[in-house]
């Protein structure tokens, strides 16, 4: 059991310095690419990759952001905040999320702006250039690919990432396709289909972020079924007063008053639900044992 517990920590902990380094190399990668982008773009005369610099800016920001966050969830709590900082990564991917639909309105009014005003390529090296972003952008994204699903705050910096990637392809593509053909009009074209996408890929980020804010049930934990769990127990009654919300973006709370026919297996009973409420990814419960004959009013409409 001791062996278990110790075996499960030091992977929690491997975990963790695996995300950290992660963060870290994907920061300095595109920091440095940021710096060579402007340059490349200062010396072709090329606003759009000034522009595109930019944008990268900001994302290295919302990286820096979302580690952070990261650094954050791991402080101790304290008299003031007694879950710590835990939920600074739901703030954070709810921001991350608004950044990148903002992306996408610059990325719209560019792409309307050259659909009406064709500009043109400045050449080979400005493809070269996007290639580069291409590449690191998506060697950033993958350090956060195996964990993207497991935490909010990583998915929204590998979705961050894989939209930069996307929009350097489409930057390489449509400088590809004018360079060799005069048709300015397919850059404007691909920055509106890039737009979509991300979009697309960014709206459940910022519905899960959202419900998270406003304390909601978190995506994957059922309400019903978690009261189920509670009432499978031979010695409860019957429970009210069930809350469920998120910690972070990877733990979830509960409270819950639960009726007992008697009060002499409360301690068992605890126990069991406790462990039974870990299988379902409830780390936190509190749980407030009543009997029947002294239950408290019920208040709330949503669940009894």
């Amino acid at each position: 059991m001791g062996h278990s517990h110790e075996h499960h920590h030091h992977d929690h902990i491997g975990k963790l310095t695996s995300l950290n380094r992660a963060f870290i190399v994907g920061i300095i990668l595109n920091a440095l690419f940021v710096v060579a982008e402007f340059s490349v773009g200062f010396y072709y005369n090329s606003l759009g990759l000034m522009s595109d610099a930019g944008h990268n800016l900001g994302d290295v920001a919302s990286l820096i952001l979302a580690m952070l966050a990261f650094r954050l969830a791991k402080v101790h709590p304290n008299t003031h905040y007694t879950y710590g900082y835990k939920k600074s990564t739901v703030l954070v991917s709810l921001v991350n999320a608004v950044i990148l639909l903002v992306a996408v309105g610059f990325i719209l009014i560019e792409s309307f702006e050259k659909l009406f005003h064709p500009a043109d390529v400045s050449g080979s090296a400005i493809v070269w250039t996007s290639a580069i972003g291409v590449l690191i952008n998506g060697v950033t994204a993958w350090l956060f690919l195996k964990d993207k699903e497991k935490d909010l705050n990583v998915k929204g910096a590998y979705l961050h990432m894989a939209a930069d990637a996307l929009v350097s392809v489409g930057v390489v593509v449509s400088g590809l396709v004018i360079l060799f053909t005069g048709w300015t009009v397919v850059d404007p074209l691909i920055g509106l289909l890039i737009a979509i996408m991300i979009v697309l890929s960014t709206w459940g980020l910022l519905r899960d972020s959202l419900r998270l804010s406003l304390d909601g049930v978190p995506m994957g934990t059922d309400s019903d079924e978690v009261k189920g769990v509670i009432l499978s127990h031979p010695e409860v009654v019957s429970c009210h007063h069930l809350h469920i919300w998120a910690l972070s973006t990877t733990e979830v709370a509960l409270t819950v008053h639960v009726v007992l026919k008697n009060m002499d297996r409360m301690e068992e009973v605890k126990h069991r639900i406790k462990e039974d409420l870990q299988h379902k990814g409830i780390g936190h419960a509190t749980l407030e044992f009543e009997l029947e004959s002294c239950m408290c009013h019920k208040e709330e409409h949503y669940i009894s």
